[in-house]
This record gives structure tokens, sequence and C-alpha cells, in this order.
């Protein structure tokens, strides 16, 4: 028999993310995540130029950009609410189905001569809302196939599926548009979707219903529900309302950054936009690196994962305040991958958290909640940057920033340091308000 050392290096091997991926449900959890990922980063660059080419009108193209960020920010808690109704796995299937069917008609309407600027902006909606369902559903639907203690490690390789389809979609999208045309470059996008679907069908989940909620009305108990989902994050959970509030200041932060990247890249580097593509490649280097890391340590406890974010973060912090006081690219691209490895500890890192401390028949309320909050915050932040390097210049912009994420940091820290005080994982103990919920809850 193994001896006690070899039992634990066994362990904690068999705890590591690259693990994942030899098992079948994750891997084609992975693999239908990564060409779906690629496709939407298609979807960006393609949809944008074909607008653009077929209005010629820069304001009706940033119409797409609203109409893809409102959903998010409106419907968002709603969602979570018809989220926690269903099963997750169906209703991933039926959302990358009904983006394939709408992503299509688009080159197809175009096509028969059918396509009206009108028509155009509703699928762009109708898409957007359903995407919205997606990613809390893949979150709340990760626990369902990996043990808790691969958690990081899934979440990690989840999000770099992100970062792939960043780094190779807007190439791809390009060239495609260049050889093909953005209108046949959408039927590639909507391919992708579909590939998913099928991905995703023979995944075996271990998702249960306790109650029949297919049978509700769609109008019964949902405001209970929706306050209930309100009350875990806000008043019983008080670790959850912490990452909230950090998230929150995190999203403020980092969008701003990034809106921010070609106005550093311009009046402070003076390089053009090859270079800014370098800038933003590094950025995505950067956060791929992180992602693959998280996934090839063992996962550690609640409390040192605070830790781990907020030195992540404070690293990061450091960084972008360094990048005013640099005019070399080569320099500026190297700093700006630290910020890139900073900023992607954070997603995977706090989605475990929530996974664990969060009831299951909650989990599809709270990430939408989260994904809102951080919607709101990344336009906040994003307005408010903007002003201020209008008026006081990039240098001061990228100062402040850097003051918020050093913030982040300090925050995470502190609860990190007070959860290790504590030792109180009150996830198990769900409030009485929330188990109003749970009891007419999946």
């Amino acid at each position: 028999m193994p001896d006690g050392r070899a039992l634990l290096e066994k362990t904690q091997t068999d705890s590591r993310g690259w693990e994942l991926l030899k098992t079948r449900d994750f891997a084609l959890l992975f693999t239908g995540q990564m060409i779906s990922q690629i496709g939407d980063s298609l979807n960006k660059v393609a949809l944008l130029w074909f607008v653009y080419e077929l209005t010629g009108s820069a304001l009706k193209m940033t119409v797409i950009g609203l109409l893809q960020t409102l959903p998010p920010l409106l419907l968002g808690p709603l969602i979570g609410v018809y989220l926690d109704r269903f099963r997750k796995k169906p209703v991933m299937i039926t959302v990358d189905l009904l983006r394939t069917v709408m992503i299509l008609l688009i080159p197809l309407l175009y096509l028969t001569g059918a396509l009206t600027l009108d028509r155009l902006y509703l699928l762009v909606f109708a898409n957007a809302v359903v995407s919205t369902v997606f990613g809390p559903a893949l979150a709340s639907a990760v626990p369902l196939i990996t043990s808790k203690d691969r958690l990081v490690a899934a979440n990690a390789l989840m999000q770099s599926t992100a970062n792939i389809g960043l780094l190779v979609g807007p190439a791809v999208s390009g060239i495609g548009i260049a050889l093909i045309g953005a209108q046949n470059v959408l039927y590639v996008d909507a391919a992708t979707f579909f590939v998913s679907a099928l991905c995703l069908m023979p995944i075996r989940t271990r998702e249960t219903l306790e109650h029949d909620l297919t049978a509700k009305g769609w109008t019964e108990g949902v405001a209970l529900d929706l306050l209930a989902g309100f009350r875990f994050v806000f008043v019983e959970q008080k670790t959850v309302l912490l990452l909230m509030l950090t998230a929150t200041l995190y999203s403020v932060g980092i969008s701003a950054f990034v809106f921010l990247l070609p106005v550093f890249a311009k009046d402070v580097l003076a390089v053009g936009p090859i270079q800014l593509g370098w800038l933003w490649s590094a950025l995505g280097v950067g956060m791929l690196i992180a992602s693959f890391g998280l996934a090839s340590i063992a996962q550690v406890d609640l409390p040192r994962r605070l830790h781990l974010i907020s030195i992540a973060l404070a690293v990061g912090g450091l960084a972008v305040g360094t990048l005013g006081f640099l005019e070399a690219p080569l320099a500026a691209g190297a700093v700006i991958a630290v910020i890139g490895v900073s900023t992607a500890m954070f997603t995977p890192l706090v989605w475990t958290i929530l996974q664990e401390l969060t009831p299951a028949p909650l989990l599809g309320r709270v990430f939408t909640s989260f994904a809102t909050g951080g919607m709101a915050a990344s336009m906040a932040g994003m307005a408010g940057f903007g002003w201020a390097t209008d008026m006081l210049g990039p240098g001061v912009s990228l100062g402040g920033i850097s003051f918020i994420l050093l913030m982040t940091a300090v925050a995470a820290g502190m609860f990190g340091w007070y959860r290790s005080q504590t030792d109180d994982l009150a996830a198990t103990e769900p409030g009485p308000f929330a188990s109003q919920a749970i009891a007419a809850a999946p």
C-alpha cells in the first residue's frame, strides 16, 4: 500500500485542474465553451463591421453596443429568478440553439433583402437577452460536474476559454471579413454556438429538482423569489455582501483601465493601432497565464483565496500606477501583461467562493445580481474616468484606477483576515428568508 506521503501527493495532483480535462463531462463543457467564446469574439467584430458597412453611421453602430449592454443591466435579477427554476443544462442548450438561430437570421435576411435596421436591432437585443442567461447558468452548472476541491481550477479553465476567444476571435474575424465579408463570418459565428450545444448534450450533471417548478405560472412567486435573492446577498450572508462590494469596486477600476487603453497608447506612448493591438494581446496573454496558473495549483481554503485576491490586485494596482511613467511600448507591454495576470485571478476565485457559500437553489439569482452590479460599476467606471481623462489627462486617470485597485486589494485582505479569525462558513446555514425560497426551488 502507498504510504501517507504518496497519498497526499496523489490527492494534491488529483485536485489540480488539468486533470479535469481528462474527465468526459468537463472536457465537453470546456471544448464547447472554447468554441463558442471564439464565436462570440467573431460576432463582436463582424457584427459591428457589418452594421457600419450597412448603415455608414458610427452612431447606429454604437446602438448595437447599447443593445448588448442593457439586458444584463436591466433584466439580470429577474432572469436569475427564472434561471433558478429550471435545470441548468437544458437552459444552456436552449440558449445556444436560440443564439444559433438569431445570429443565422442576420445574414439570411440580408441575403434575401429582408433585413431592415429595426429587425437587426431586434435580433441583437434578443440575442443579448438570452446571452445574459448563459453566464450565470454556466457558473451555476460548474459545481454540478466538478468536485468542491477542484472548483478554483474549473472556474479558471472556464475563464481561459474567454481569454482564448479574445486572443483568437478578433484576428480570425478580421481575416474572415477581408476574405468572405462580414455577413458570411456571421454564419461561422452561428455554427460555433450550434457546436457548443452539441457538446453540452452528452454532459451528465448531478442536478435534481425538489419541486416541479416548471408547473408554476410565469408570475407566481416571482416577487418573493426576487426578494429572497436580494436578501441573501445583502442581508443574510456577510461574506457574499463583502464580495459584492469588492467586485463592484474592482469592476469600476478594471473596466476603466480597459476603456482607456487606446488613449494611453496614443497619448502617452504615442503609438498607432498596430502597437495598440500588441498591447491588447499582452493583456490577453497575461490573463491566459493566470488562468492556466490557477488550474495548475492545488485549491486552498477561503481565507487564503481572499489573501491571494488581495495580493494579485495589489500587484495590478501598482502596475497600473507605473504605466503613467512609462514611454517605451515594450516595457508598457510587459507591465500590461502583469496587469492581465493580476486581474484574471479575481473572477475564478470569487466564483468559487460564491459557489461554495450559496445554496444551489439561489445560485442563479446570486450570479445575476453580481453580473448586474458589475455591469453598472463598469459603466460608471468608464464614464467617470473618461471624463477625468478629458479634464485631467490619462496620467491622473491611471493614478485613480491604481488607487481603486489598491483599495480593492485592501478590502479583500481585510475580508481574508476576518474569515481566518472567525472561520465561519455560514453558507451551510442559510437564513430563514432564503429558506423560504429554497423550499420552493429546485
